[in-house]
């Protein structure tokens, strides 16, 4: 009896020396284990008298349940004790700077795309969208540039094959809608997107570029149609009390066409570098959609008309924030995009 209790002390300080969780299962095995001395106990049974063996068979059980009760209470412990240790190690200093975020901005481009966008649906126009690989057949021939009219000159085409081509115009755009239409009035749409065409890339010139063309189709539409939008444009985009101006141009999908003028929003018609002390700067072009395009699409040239324009945004979101090379917009450099957060 007297080694039960010694072996239950010596269980007892070895569970409360132990300080780890590894260190409390050595000791489980140690006392508790096949081989351990709680089992080495029940084994001397069989050399005790036989009336003997019920009382200390007893006294090993209670041993062993005091000190598995030991074992469970200290692994709680240590189970708490690592939970709280590594909390301590993990734990974050929130009074420490935290890491800065590098955050984008929205493209100059696209802010000009939105712009317009918001002012044309705001008016009744839906956005329209294309294919930028397109066929011959909606980037010329709809268009009324069939393949041996001069005007494709104006346009140095990417061909991908003999009627493949990235569009050199958004007005393929414009022919797809047409075509959907078969002939019903009215249409109201604007035509936003990127375009390519063959040229050295300078200050002022680009391989590719974003256009919006806008086309309205009805009866009785008239160039005053055209000139008040034109006009509502303008002051939007470039402030109230622009005037535009309208100067005799050509366009094979339009006849009569224009090119447009406005106001000069930096120094209001007076005359200033910007301007070329001309008072006007020249936006974009447009005109009244020719009859043999409105034909060719299914409709009754004697009953509808129309207009058409398009504007280039690289040319709007340089005269608009002042910058003064075309190529910025391509070059992926942050410090040039990041000047334009203040007006996202």
């Amino acid at each position: 009896m007297d080694k039960v209790l010694e072996v239950q002390a010596e269980a007892l300080q070895a569970i409360a020396d132990a300080d780890s969780l590894q260190a409390l299962q050595d000791v489980r095995v140690r006392y508790l284990g096949r081989k351990g001395s709680i089992q080495a106990l029940m084994s001397e049974m069989k050399s005790l008298p036989k009336e003997e063996k019920p009382a200390f068979g007893q006294k090993v059980n209670v041993c062993k349940q005091v000190v598995t009760e030991a074992l469970e209470k200290r692994q709680t412990e240590l189970n708490e004790l690592a939970l709280i240790n590594r909390m301590e190690e993990e734990k974050i200093d929130i009074t420490l700077r935290g890491n800065d975020l590098h955050l984008g901005t929205t493209h100059p481009l696209i802010m000009i795309q939105q712009e317009i966008e918001d002012l044309f649906i705001g008016m009744g126009y839906k956005i329209a969208e294309g294919p930028e690989v397109e066929q011959d057949f909606y980037n010329f021939e709809l268009a009324n540039i069939p393949k041996d009219h001069p005007a494709r000159d104006m346009q140095d085409t990417f061909y991908i094959d003999p009627n493949t081509l990235l569009r050199t115009h958004t007005t393929a755009m414009q022919m797809r809608e047409l075509e959907k239409a078969k002939g019903q009035t009215p249409i109201k749409l604007i035509c936003p997107g990127k375009v390519y065409r063959r040229d050295d890339d300078d200050a002022t010139h680009s391989h590719q570029f974003m256009q919006c063309e806008g086309l309205v189709v009805g009866e009785h539409i008239t160039l005053g149609d055209l000139k008040g939008t034109l006009e509502f444009m303008a002051n939007k985009m470039f402030g109230e009390g622009r005037k535009i101006r309208f100067r005799p141009s050509y366009f094979p999908f339009t006849e009569p066409s224009v090119e447009v003028d406005v106001s000069c929003p930096f120094c209001n018609g007076k005359g200033c570098s910007v301007c070329k002390g001309s008072g006007w700067i020249e936006i974009l072009g447009a005109g009244m959609v020719h009859p043999h395009v409105l034909e060719m699409n299914g409709f009754d040239s004697e009953k509808c008309s129309g207009f058409a324009f398009g504007i280039g945004l690289e040319r709007v979101a340089m005269l608009k924030y002042g910058i003064d090379d075309i190529r910025n917009f391509y070059i992926n450099d942050t410090r040039f995009l990041k000047m334009f957060d203040r007006f996202d």
